[in-house]
């Protein structure tokens, strides 16, 4: 007996080590090895994303810059086919008599003009300067009282323009030329202005442009993690993005950058400022400039990482998980479930005579005198429920017997009608006759819905009856969309909100009153507003009432009962989206919109 125990004992003791190898198995070395394929797979597609995303950026930014320089050349070229800065440029320094001074002003404010022309069509320029025998001209309104203009043709900016007779040259980061006084660099275009359809050269113009433009270009881009940095063809740095870039690095960088040039590399890996970075670039047929961008390493790999940590995280958890599980199940767990889900398998069957019954004092045993408690509640309350079904059917008919009947109301207010017209009082008689009318349109017809313009026929009938009460004091008036009077929707859902208008908002009010019934069709929707001149909700009263119609419980004790009433049918009937709002001003009237489908009649 001791050696069967002692065998079945292990027999459980193999089949709980075996499922919890088949846990590691299944789930704790499948999460290692997804952890380590997963971290390979998204660092090397990160690292492709990066690299062609990055040439896609840098593609963009150098083509912009070449298109803004474009632009600045582009504006450069309208000196020549400009009639009147020719003839200016060509005759200026010619006039020397004093009377020809009023011709010599001219020509000067023509020159002044195109500079100022230029500075206001290109963004972002500091300056133009158009350079005409020894004299300079600017923009009528600049100040010119830093720039120190001696001997500029002897400047080494100055001759370089005029070797290359027109053509447009571009000189990178600077401070301004003839300005010794200058903090801010500049980028600068300079060209010679030939007279049109020759070789002969009229003028050196230079347009000083502030940083801000490429500052501009590049701000687009720029995160706090990817940063540029712009060369000239003399691989002289133009910008650079990192204001914390350390200038001991700049020439490391600019040397290592030459070596990746002449080895034709368009990306490579490189230390800046002390971190590993991505580095890549294109340059400029144009302008020969580089935009170089660079990113640290690590932020191209941190999804990669994170996604490697949060893997490793879950298979140690799972490992914990299987482990702390082969204990559990050892004994006290996997036997009892088996044994209490094959009984509630046959409560579920129809068995209630099934008894429950442990001498666990633990869960189990709390979980086994819980079910047997609830199959003998179960097996009660169906035994009440079938008696509850029986006694409601009786309840119902009682309650449908003591209603009162709208048939017999409308036959017997017919008969008084007749009695009335007999005795020679027609205004009450037609009274009587509306509110018989009245009465047989409540008659159940077994349709939840009818048309608008059959609901308005019965409301009108509830109109005319208020109007004998209320004189001339009250008008009514319908303003219907067109398609409209054919939507189907629900009985009885306007005349509860006509006579709330007319109860609350129209008995008080001194001087006359009216009721309009308004549509609107907007696609799928259907909107009928029920407007009155009443003496409106204050306030306090329309937050209670609105918040009182978004809640479950019933109003059947307070006012406009019939309002909560049809938004809940409504509700109820077509869904959540629609039902009815106020809008309401105290001393000015009430507006109440009811939201509804669109279904036409068939």
């Amino acid at each position: 007996m001791f050696q069967q125990k002692k065998k079945k004992h292990k027999k459980m003791g193999r089949l709980n080590q075996q499922i919890f190898l088949i846990m590691i198995l299944t789930v704790t070395l499948p999460l290692f090895i997804i952890s380590a394929v997963l971290y390979f797979i998204s660092f090397n597609g990160l690292k492709t994303q990066h690299e062609s995303s990055s040439h896609l950026i840098l593609t963009n930014l150098s083509f912009n810059i070449d298109q803004y320089l474009q632009s600045i050349e582009k504006a450069t070229l309208s000196a020549i086919t400009d009639d009147e800065l020719q003839l200016a440029l060509e005759n200026w320094p010619i006039i020397s008599s004093s009377d020809e001074e009023e011709l010599k002003i001219q020509y000067e404010k023509e020159i002044e003009d195109f500079a100022g022309t230029l500075e206001v069509s290109i963004k972002n320029i500091d300056s133009v300067q158009i350079y005409v025998d020894d004299r300079v001209f600017y923009s009528a309104n600049f100040n010119r009282s830093d720039y120190y203009l001696e001997n500029f043709m002897d400047s080494d900016w100055y001759k370089e323009t005029i070797e290359a007779k027109g053509k447009i040259i571009i000189f990178g980061t600077h401070k301004p030329f003839q300005r010794p006084n200058a903090t801010d660099s500049v980028i600068s275009i300079a060209r010679v202005i030939n007279k049109a359809g020759s070789k002969k050269a009229l003028s050196v113009m230079l347009i000083d442009i502030r940083l801000d433009s490429l500052q501009e270009i590049l701000s687009k881009s720029e995160t706090t993690n990817r940063n540029f940095i712009i060369l000239d063809k003399n691989n002289q740095i133009i910008y650079a993005s990192d204001s914390a870039l350390n200038e001991q690095h700049i020439p490391t960088l600019i040397d290592t950058f030459n070596n990746k040039l002449v080895q034709n590399e368009k990306s490579y890996s490189a230390t800046i400022n002390n971190v590993n970075s991505y580095v890549n670039f294109v340059d400029s047929s144009y302008s020969g400039w580089k935009v170089i961008q660079y990113i640290p390493v690590n932020e191209i790999t941190k999804y990669a990482k994170e996604i490697q940590l949060n893997i490793f995280a879950l298979t140690i958890m799972s490992f914990a998980t299987a482990l702390l599980f082969f204990f559990i199940l050892h004994g006290r767990v996997t036997k009892p479930i088996i044994s209490l889900a094959q009984q509630v398998k046959q409560v579920g069957l129809g068995n209630f005579n099934i008894q429950f019954n442990s001498n666990r004092n633990d869960e189990f045993g709390v979980l086994h005198k819980g079910i047997n408690r609830m199959v003998s509640d179960l097996k009660l309350h169906v035994q009440r429920l079938s008696d509850a079904k029986v006694q409601q059917k009786m309840t119902q008919y009682g309650a449908l017997k003591s209603q009162i009947n709208p048939h017999f109301l409308a036959n017997t207010l017919e008969t008084i009608q007749m009695k009335v017209i007999i005795n020679g009082d027609r205004e009450t008689s037609e009274m009587i006759g509306k509110l018989g009318l009245l009465f047989r349109g409540l008659i159940p017809s077994g349709k939840e819905t009818l048309s608008l313009e059959e609901e308005l026929s019965q409301l009108r009938l509830y109109i005319q009856i208020q109007q004998y009460r209320f004189a001339n004091k009250m008008s009514y008036e319908e303003v219907l969309a067109e398609n409209s009077s054919q939507a189907q929707i629900l009985h009885f859902i306007l005349q509860p909100i006509v006579e709330n208008a007319f109860v609350h908002g129209l008995e008080r009010k001194l001087d006359k009153g009216f009721i309009r019934i308004q549509t609107h069709i907007n696609d799928k929707l259907l909107l009928i507003t029920v407007e009155d001149n009443g003496i409106g909700i204050p306030p306090q009263r329309l937050e209670e009432l609105q918040k009182k119609l978004n809640e479950s419980d019933q109003l059947t004790e307070e006012e406009h009962v019939g309002l909560k009433n049809v938004h809940d049918r409504i509700r109820f009937y077509y869904g959540e989206q629609y039902g009815i709002s106020i809008n309401s001003k105290e001393n000015s009237g009430t507006k109440i919109t009811l939201s509804l489908p669109y279904i036409k009649k068939a």
